[in-house]
């Protein structure tokens, strides 16, 4: 008898997410070593690209159905640079080099709290409550730092005036990365149904608003949602007093 043939199973990744956590892995890299040459405008905007990076990849992922642990793996490396590590220390470059220890402190609370915050997602993946997200998002977090940046060497601010304003803005993103406030995931949110027209249009406005002052606007934006966390958990909390009591 001829012997059976075995099936071998090929080992390898899936190229397309992949390269988009690449691409969000690489501006994160690219953000730190423009910091390091004094390109602190271009270092911010490489964040703000590293965030648009990954959110694609996810995304494409799904609709490929692509998804891998690797992938997942991969995802939060590349998160732990560009969000993590690259925030951190282009603000300490920009800001805290000449504070001392105080500016080492605050710098490694963010990069702390960003790690932390990775490792608790990937841990509660499977029995999280896939509405909300526990902690700040690193992303949003980075955003809030990349953005102050952005806005201040738009302005032309003094540095020396506004470094003890970025220290405490460095220990609130860090701090609420590891906190237990609730933010929306806006996973819940149907793209393919159909809305209002009022809705396109006022998705219109924030678009124009945005690119005419992306800095502010970007800043802003993501200050709010960090601002929504103790908000959203708070009124959470109320519900359930409310129906324990009822």
């Amino acid at each position: 008898m001829a012997p059976e043939k075995t099936s071998i199973r090929r080992r390898g990744i899936y190229l397309l997410p992949n390269l988009f956590t690449t691409g969000a892995l690489f501006s994160g890299f690219y953000a730190i070593t423009s910091a390091m040459n004094g390109r602190y405008e271009t270092a911010v905007v490489a964040i703000f690209v590293a965030m648009i990076l990954d959110g694609l990849d996810g995304r494409v992922a799904r609709m490929t159905n692509t998804q891998s642990e690797f992938g997942a793996q991969y995802d939060s490396l590349s998160d732990m640079v560009s969000f993590g590590v690259a925030p951190a220390l282009v603000m300490y470059l920009w800001a805290f080099s000449s504070l001392g220890r105080l500016g080492l402190f605050a710098a490694f609370v963010h990069t702390a709290g960003g790690a932390l915050r990775l490792a608790r997602f990937n841990t509660q993946l499977e029995t999280a409550d896939k509405r909300y997200f526990q902690g700040l998002p690193s992303p949003a977090a980075a955003a809030i730092l990349a953005g102050f940046i952005w806005i201040c060497l738009e302005h032309g601010y003094d540095i020396n005036v506004i470094k003890y304003l970025a220290i405490a803005l460095t220990l609130c993103t860090g701090l609420l990365m590891v906190s237990n406030f609730r933010y929306s995931s806006f996973k819940t949110i149907d793209l393919k149904g159909r809305v209002p027209f009022f809705v396109a249009i006022a998705m219109m406005l924030g678009v124009a608003f945005i690119m005419a002052q992306p800095q502010t606007m970007l800043f802003l934006l993501f200050l709010a949602y960090a601002v929504s966390g103790p908000v959203i958990t708070l009124v959470l909390r109320r519900r359930m007093l409310q129906e324990r009591k009822g």
